[in-house]
């Protein structure tokens, strides 16, 4: 299997370290945004879209990184990633959904104003964005921190929810975001990224930034 891929994409991050988790091993392919690479002709015949992860498994091409991490879940569902019950999987697509709607857009918005504009000279950080997106960023995090009251995981077993969110905070320290008033949040995402899954994955990423 074939993964189109790049360093600095949280969508790619994720499934990187799905993958790691269930050993299931692809071969990376790097796609080059910024010299245009998403946007050659051979790369749109495979995701319309423009954009990173896809997923090439022989004639089968998939992309959204939620659908992919959800196919390499069923390759190995001894895992648990993604549970078989219905209530144990309701509660992965509530908080995945929830991330992907609510968390990620906050944060993420909130870590480019604060870190990656100015890394890749697209201007200072817009005070009004900052503001907005700061105050939406600590709504949800008191969320995240309700949820996570008395669980070492979100859904209760360590699953793709986990893994989603914790790609939302990939660049807090460099966007000086702190977790102090979420102790439960902090707990979480340190244990998220103590695992050797989530180290192999995220090591590229952290190759960019030296």
């Amino acid at each position: 299997m074939k993964l189109y891929n790049a360093n600095f994409s949280p969508n790619a991050l994720r499934v990187r370290a799905v993958a790691h988790e269930l050993g299931v091993d692809l071969e990376i392919v790097q796609v080059d945004i910024r010299a245009g690479g998403n946007r050659a002709a051979e790369f749109l015949a495979r995701n319309p879209n423009a954009k990173v992860p896809v997923l090439e498994d022989g004639n089968f091409v998939l992309w959204e990184s939620r659908a992919i991490c959800a196919y390499l879940a069923g390759l190995r569902p001894e895992a648990g990633l993604y549970p078989e019950g219905r209530k144990a999987r309701s509660l992965v697509d509530q908080w995945t959904w929830w991330q992907a709607i609510h968390l990620g857009p906050a944060m993420q918005k909130l870590s480019f104003e604060l870190f990656l504009k100015e890394k890749f000279g697209m201007g200072d950080p817009d005070p009004t964005v900052v503001e907005a997106e700061r105050k939406a960023t600590d709504q949800f995090l008191a969320v995240l921190e309700t949820g996570l009251d008395g669980k070492d995981w979100i859904a209760g077993a360590l699953s793709l929810a986990d893994f989603y969110l914790a790609t939302t905070f990939m660049y807090r320290d460099q966007a000086g975001i702190l977790l102090d008033q979420y102790p439960g949040v902090a707990s979480w995402i340190d244990r998220l990224e103590a695992r050797d899954s989530w180290q192999e994955a995220v090591a590229p990423l952290r190759a960019l930034f030296r």
